[in-house]
């Protein structure tokens, strides 16, 4: 059997926008009882381009067709949430003295994403109008917010409209072994995840 060419950016890009933009899509058909949750996984050296093609999805959708998209950046987000907590100085200030493990667990503490993060992305987008619902930013969180545990406690935030992650890895499902999160291709990331690889979908 011949394998398959990767599918080059400019068609993946034409892929999202035609599934995205699909009312299968938008009315969260053909899901059974799963959440409308998905995840386009991408080669991490990508990532610039994959931010421009972001852009022009968001403008395509909007301009031609009227589907507004609301982009959460997770980065912006944990920024803004321990800025608004007069946390981030004191943040800033422990990075260079602390160890690492014992920093990387006090911001776990303060960026828990049952207990802050979760909330605050459904306080964001609460009454206002939008279809789809962008999460950016995965990489640059790791490792003190995990992708698995953000998707596991979205799914009663968010779940009246679709979402699509942005991950700079792979999602590898597997029908034997469950679904893992493979960040830049080589920090896995096991757990069981409802999510559905946006490639995979069809328009």
């Amino acid at each position: 059997m011949p394998l398959h060419p990767k599918p080059t950016l400019a068609q993946q890009e034409a892929h999202l926008f035609n599934v995205l933009s699909s009312e299968r899509f938008l009315k969260m058909e053909g899901l059974g009882n799963e959440v409308a949750h998905f995840i386009y996984d991408y080669d991490p050296a990508w990532a610039l381009d994959v931010a421009q093609a972001k852009k022009r999805i968001k403008t395509k959708l909007d301009t031609e067709l009227g589907i507004k998209v609301v982009e959460i950046n997770l980065y912006d987000l944990c920024i803004e949430l321990l800025k608004a907590r007069n946390v981030w100085e004191r943040v800033l200030a422990a990075e260079p003295t602390m160890d690492k493990p014992d920093f990387l667990k006090m911001l776990q503490n303060m960026l828990d994403p049952q207990m802050h993060l979760a909330p605050a992305i459904k306080e964001r987008t609460a009454g206002k109008s939008f279809q789809i619902l962008f999460l950016t930013g995965v990489g640059e969180v790791f490792p003190f917010v995990r992708s698995h545990t953000v998707l596991n406690n979205l799914q009663t935030a968010v779940s009246d409209t679709p979402m699509l992650m942005f991950f700079p890895g792979r999602y590898e499902v597997s029908a034997t072994q469950g679904s893992a999160l493979v960040l830049f291709g080589q920090l896995k990331d096991d757990s069981f995840y409802r999510a559905k690889r946006i490639l995979d979908q069809e328009a």
